[in-house]
């Protein structure tokens, strides 16, 4: 049964993910085959496109790799923002377009073509907000940067993608007719989006002050930590989100990512939130899989 949405995202807790894959159709065999997901033709998105904050071609997502590059002010000022500003509608219900992932006949994720190809291959996490234009405002003050500009996507809310300071890119999505999430939590859905930061003190600092009422509000409970990137990867790995899919059993998830033609990037481990795997799809986007 699909959960209440119309409290369930208060700002900052995360509301949606999107992969920006070379081939989506390969990403709907890929992720339906893992974790049931089905990829209606009819949607309620204008067109028959994609619902969800990555819905456009040129939004969200394109540049939100480890690392990826930061344009500051210019992106505040429509710099980056722009050349996605002209594709917010174009992409709904083109041929190849994106597409919205459901399970239950909810929305979960959604999967979008890199218009590209020397765009990252990622999954991006969105956290929710009533004014996406205030808090990219408050992110640049705090410290980090603007990516691309608010931008409204059809009717179905406004969105932006920015960078905490040590880099690490996240989407906001300020929702009207999408609200996020119809199923999380449960296994084939969004279950947590981990952090893993050079400089954990910056970090708490950053995100306590950004989205301190989802973290630490009355009654907060948080699917959304942070990591020292050297406790699962390399110390070079740049600074960046991963975005966790429940499943049933960890090991066993593995062996179908495998299966289909993904790889391990870390093997399963455990932490306080559950048992862990990072993986790689047959595309390149790393995720992970959580077993509670």
């Amino acid at each position: 049964m699909a959960e209440n949405r119309a409290s369930a995202y208060g700002e900052g807790v995360p509301c949606w993910v999107d992969a920006q894959l070379p081939d989506v159709a390969a990403g709907k065999r890929f992720y339906g085959d893992l974790f049931g997901w089905t990829f209606p033709e009819a949607t309620e998105g204008p067109g028959g496109g994609a619902e969800g904050p990555g819905g456009a071609e040129g939004v969200p997502g394109a540049e939100g790799a480890p690392g990826a590059g930061r344009a500051g002010r210019a992106g505040r000022a429509g710099g980056a923002g722009s050349a996605g500003a002209a594709g917010a509608s174009a992409g709904f219900g083109s041929p190849g377009g994106p597409v919205v992932a459901r399970l239950g006949g909810e929305p979960v994720a959604s999967l979008a073509p890199k218009k590209d190809g020397r765009m990252p291959t990622v999954w991006t996490v969105y956290f929710a907000t009533p004014d996406a234009e205030a808090l990219a405002d408050r992110v640049w003050a705090a410290g980090g940067q603007v990516v691309t500009a608010p931008l409204p996507v059809a009717d179905l809310g406004v969105t932006a993608l920015v960078a905490d300071p040590e880099g690490a890119v996240f989407g906001l999505w300020q929702p009207n007719r999408h609200p996020g999430f119809g199923r999380r939590h449960e296994p084939g859905t969004f279950a947590w989006a981990e952090l893993y930061a050079r400089d954990t003190e910056t970090a708490n600092d950053f995100y306590g002050g950004l989205f301190h009422d989802a973290l630490f509000g009355p009654g907060a409970e948080p699917d959304f930590g942070r990591a020292s990137v050297g406790e699962a990867f390399a110390a070079e790995m740049p600074p960046h989100f991963v975005v966790h899919f429940r499943v049933e059993e960890c090991e066993a998830a593995v062996r179908t990512v495998v299966r289909l033609g993904g790889r391990v990037q870390v093997p399963p481990f455990e932490t306080s939130y559950g048992k862990v795997a990072v993986v790689i799809d047959n595309q390149g986007a790393s995720f992970a899989v959580l077993q509670r």
